[in-house]
């Protein structure tokens, strides 16, 4: 076994992964359309992307990734139930948040890091929601949005992973998120999309 594969194993063990959620800031898009392919069409898991967008620009991300992607992929909805086997993006001027009862939520709330949507209001609510069940990534990015959100989702017992500040287009968030909750796994995108298909065959 290489020193990556114990690495996967190790925080991998007994966790048995219902949802992920994916932060991206500046550089985000080429970091998705790298990253987003090796997402498993799993009837198990859901997964949820935010890249900060201006508010007053209509969002094409869920376009542009449902040409490219194996699964289902759609811009969350207010009231929807959030359903695995699916890939969920963010809209513009709305914030997205997860309700407890796993349920989306938009809000127009006042910008968090000048951004609406903002990451942390996602990881933060999906935190809550789902717990040790939740894994959370963040990507590139130039402000500090995310790295509060994925504090609570480690406190929370989730899983967290954070892109390698070093081949990150913009470093400051990455850099955020590692000096504030010491995230379980800080990987290059590459090894990041090594992870995507083992989260869906993990048992508690």
């Amino acid at each position: 076994m290489s020193e990556l594969a114990a690495r996967f194993a190790q925080v991998l063990a007994g966790r048995r992964i219902e949802a992920v959620v994916i932060g991206a800031s500046a550089g985000g898009v080429d970091a998705l359309v790298e990253l987003l392919p090796a997402l498993p069409a799993s009837p198990q898991l859901a997964a949820v992307c935010i890249l900060h967008v201006p508010s007053d620009r209509e969002s094409r991300l869920a376009e542009l990734f449902d040409a490219r992607l194996g699964l289902r992929v759609r811009e969350a909805t207010d009231k929807e139930s959030v359903t695995p086997g699916t890939l969920y993006f963010a809209g513009a001027g709305y914030h997205l948040s997860i309700e407890q009862d796993r349920v989306f939520s938009l809000s127009c709330e006042p910008p968090v890091h000048y951004a609406r949507p903002a990451i942390d209001v996602l990881m933060e609510s999906a935190a809550d929601a789902y717990g040790p069940a939740l894994a959370g990534i963040l990507l590139t990015g130039a402000n500090a949005d995310g790295a509060e959100g994925m504090q609570r989702i480690r406190r929370r017992g989730g899983l967290t992973i954070v892109q390698d500040p070093k081949e990150a287009q913009a470093a400051t968030m990455p850099e955020k998120a590692i000096s504030l909750c010491a995230p379980h796994l800080v990987l290059p995108l590459a090894d990041i999309r090594a992870l995507l298909p083992l989260l869906e065959t993990r048992t508690s």
